[in-house]
């Protein structure tokens, strides 16, 4: 029996900033490696051990999602769309729920989808160890052995045993130094992977026995779920009445038929710079602990993280000690290296100013391709846009601005008003205030185009929608 992957792709990723923001979190970025974490994760776990994995996602991140798998050559059994954040327990009831119409004795995995796990073998190998306890009715954890005293994990108690399934004593929340030090040295503590691994029949059961009050919600989201494109979207009334909890607080620490496997390989939830450091100094060990990609330049410096996002800039450190600097094209953290956990601080911090770097970027993602601001003033923006092969822009107007569009690559097929044109390179076309327009990518390559925006107001809300093929509000 092959087990269902149950990708969790809602998060935002704030410890992460400024290159994780909540418009494009950590899991679909590429920070290690040439994947994305997404199609990392999506990638480890596929193969003949698992059935099509199920994603749990937001609205927001459908099309990501969608574009990212599909470039890994993974097909999803479902993408399943959350109406609004609810944390873990309420999304693992629904895949449990969604599984058991097909199979109550299905085993599901369930896993973030911004871990890092290079010993993909070892880490199937103790996945087939837990579906031995999972296939009896228990609930597995997987917990990692731990290699330093660390306070931003929560930890989990074994019973001593061998590389099996053994009982699963306690949770303990994210502990002092001093705690983490003494829990290493007895040997029975793990670091809590938040995978876990189970029958789609026994976590119902065990909702219905500690969580009852998530079952009727969940089970009416999933009843008046719609079709969308290919997506499933739960419905939002029953879903927004669901209470905001993890899986842990909701059921696992109530539950007596919990399980845990010790995972002794590889493993990082990224869950700050300071682990992104720790990986590539585990990967590749770096001169003097100074970890820099290819647009960065450290001279006399001890462990430093100097890392650029722009291709068109450089970031060079200069005697520097224990710091991070971290750049995008339109922000840049500066950061003692021991203080990582706190860089969700500055997103608190950007918020309470209003400045809108502290959750999107100049690049927006849209299901038909991006776009990112070059230029931006009063009375007029400029814009960089890239439409997929085959892809098209919403049929719409604008109250209060006008446009021009110059193709730099490809062609494009514009309409405004009554009147279809074909735009190749080199050409323009200008879209007057009020008009009905669209623009599609008719070929076989991206289209690129830069538009010119004039008007008094310029705000992505500025638009009415007349035809979408992606069924947007």
């Amino acid at each position: 029996m092959t087990i269902t992957p149950v990708l969790l792709a809602g998060g935002s990723g704030t410890r992460l900033w400024p290159v994780s923001r909540k418009s494009f979190p950590k899991q679909f970025a590429a920070l290690v490696g040439d994947e994305t974490l997404f199609q990392a994760s999506a990638r480890r776990l596929s193969g003949e051990d698992y059935a099509a994995p199920l994603v749990m996602t937001n609205a927001d991140f459908r099309f990501i999602v969608a574009e990212q798998l599909e470039q890994a050559g993974i097909e999803a059994a479902a993408i399943m769309i959350e109406p609004s954040g609810r944390n873990t327990a309420p999304a693992i009831l629904a895949a449990a729920l969604k599984v058991a119409e097909t199979d109550p004795a299905q085993l599901l995995l369930v896993a973030p989808s911004d871990h890092v796990v290079p010993d993909v073998a070892a880490f199937s190998n103790a996945v087939r160890k837990g579906a031995v306890a999972a296939r009896q009715g228990r609930i597995v954890t997987f917990g990692i052995e731990p290699t330093r005293p660390e306070t931003g994990y929560g930890y989990m108690e074994a019973e001593a045993g061998g590389d099996g399934p053994v009982t699963l004593r306690r949770f303990v929340e994210k502990p002092d130094a001093q705690t983490a030090a003494r829990m290493i040295a007895d040997g029975n503590y793990l670091w809590n992977a938040g995978i876990f691994l189970f029958s789609a029949e026994t976590m119902i059961a065990a909702f219905k026995a500690h969580a009852p009050e998530f079952l009727a919600p969940v089970q009416a989201a999933l009843a008046e779920a719609r079709s969308d494109l290919g997506f499933l979207r739960l419905a939002p009334e029953p879903w927004d009445r669901l209470p905001d909890l993890s899986i842990d607080y909701a059921v696992l620490e109530k539950a007596a038929n919990l399980s845990v496997v010790r995972f002794a390989g590889h493993w990082s939830d990224l869950g700050g710079w300071d682990a992104v450091w720790r990986e590539a100094q585990d990967g590749a060990p770096a001169e003097r602990g100074a970890v820099t990609d290819a647009r960065s330049t450290a001279i006399d410096c001890d462990n430093v993280l100097l890392r650029t996002q722009d291709e068109g800039m450089e970031v060079v450190g200069i005697g520097l000690q224990d710091i991070m600097v971290v750049a995008t094209n339109d922000a840049v953290l500066v950061a003692d290296m021991n203080r990582a956990q706190e860089v969700r601080k500055a997103v608190s911090a950007l918020k309470a100013k209003g400045a809108r770097q502290a959750e999107s970027f100049l690049r927006d993602h849209r299901p038909w391709g991006w776009f990112e601001t070059l230029a931006l003033a009063d009375r007029f923006q400029v814009k960089r846009i890239v439409v997929n092969p085959g892809a098209a822009l919403s049929l719409q107007s604008h109250f209060h601005r006008s446009e021009h569009w110059i193709v730099v690559s490809g062609t494009a097929r514009v309409t405004v008003d009554d009147t279809v044109t074909l735009v190749t390179e080199n050409q323009s076309i200008y879209v007057p205030l009020g008009a009905v327009h669209r623009m599609e990518n008719p070929g076989k390559v991206p289209m690129v185009l830069i538009e010119v925006q004039t008007g008094a107001y310029l705000g992505e809300d500025d638009i009415i929608r007349y035809e979408d093929v992606y069924s947007r509000t």
